[in-house]
């Protein structure tokens, strides 16, 4: 679809598929024929971070809006897309030929009715076809994406059974409420947090996930994304659960000084005598600084409601997808 022709909408909305890029030459023009021929009614457009082959070339040869992002990373690229792309609804995949484009659909009809905000295209291994090359899973792909979505379903609830996937779509009152953060592909944790803190209607929908192309090379890295991910955990904690998690860690503080102080005040008790004043000095450090790490998290609730208070404005500031 070029950029001349006039928007068409499907069942009264804007659809636009917005996909980021990172060196996918082998596979960006069937990714863009596959979604256009799925969405007709959609502006597709290619959000090309920092590739060095012939992606942007490509893109712009398949009919795609190219955007050129310098910042690398897919959470730099998400928060770029999110900012540029005016639509009512938005369909979000990897450039990678992964994703299964005739599910968009679905997943469209899904959030308009139902009036959802975000629907996960949860992953189901599809049956490898010729030219694949081997598994579509790595095992430490798929057991890390279990232990990280069961870590965040524990601290944060919600019922996601694939909290990794790529494969999403959103209202636009989603998307222009949401503070992207993080800078890599930890933005699949940060999107999903940030629906379940401000209690957005969601769901899954199975899609197929093939293999990629051969010739084609997954960007992703077992133990340093799981690495990066589990940091974006802990930094959403202390970010969103402020109060959870500084009143933890100042009764840990807490018990510890209780159970050095429990020697001395039997030995006072006996002998009338405190003798271990280091300790003494320890426990009153311990005693203060779990104080301190409360009333931090005291402080810190405050503002993170307040945060949140004013992403609800952002999120009621536009309708929902339907209306």
């Amino acid at each position: 679809m070029s950029a001349q022709q006039p928007v068409q909408l499907y069942r009264n909305q804007r659809i636009a598929v917005i996909l980021p890029c990172h060196n996918e030459e082998l596979t960006v023009r069937p990714v863009v024929e596959g979604f256009r021929e799925a969405l007709p009614e959609a502006e597709i457009y290619i959000f090309n971070n920092l590739s060095t082959d012939r992606t942007a070339e490509l893109a712009i040869e398949v009919g795609a809006h190219l955007r050129n992002v310098n910042l690398k990373g897919k959470g730099n690229v998400v928060r770029r897309m999110f900012a540029d792309v005016e639509a009512d609804v938005y369909v979000m995949a990897d450039g990678d030929a992964t994703y299964h484009a005739p599910s968009a659909r679905i997943l469209i009809d899904q959030l308009i009715d139902q009036q959802l905000d975000m629907v996960v295209g949860a992953r189901v291994e599809a049956e490898p076809e010729p030219g694949d090359k081997g598994e579509t899973y790595r095992p430490g792909h798929r057991w890390g994406n279990k232990l990280l979505t069961g870590t965040v379903q524990k601290i944060f609830g919600g019922s996601f059974r694939d909290m990794l996937s790529g494969y999403r779509v959103f209202s636009r009152r989603y998307v222009k409420s949401f503070p992207a953060h993080s800078h890599g592909f930890e933005i699949e944790t940060e999107l999903n947090v940030h629906a379940l803190e401000l209690r957005m209607p969601c769901t899954e929908v199975d899609t197929p996930y093939g293999a990629r192309p051969e010739g084609s090379a997954s960007k992703l890295s077992t133990y340093r994304d799981g690495w990066r991910i589990l940091k974006t955990i802990g930094r959403l904690v202390v970010s969103e659960k402020p109060l959870q998690f500084f009143g933890l860690l100042g009764a840990a503080l807490a018990l510890l000084a209780v159970m050095l102080a429990a020697p001395i005040l039997i030995e006072y008790g006996h002998t009338g005598f405190v003798r271990r004043f280091p300790t003494l000095g320890l426990v009153t450090a311990l005693v203060v600084c779990g104080g301190i790490s409360f009333v931090t998290g005291l402080i810190l609730q405050a503002i993170t409601l307040a945060r949140r208070e004013a992403k609800q404005f952002a999120y009621l500031a536009s309708t929902a997808a339907g209306k």
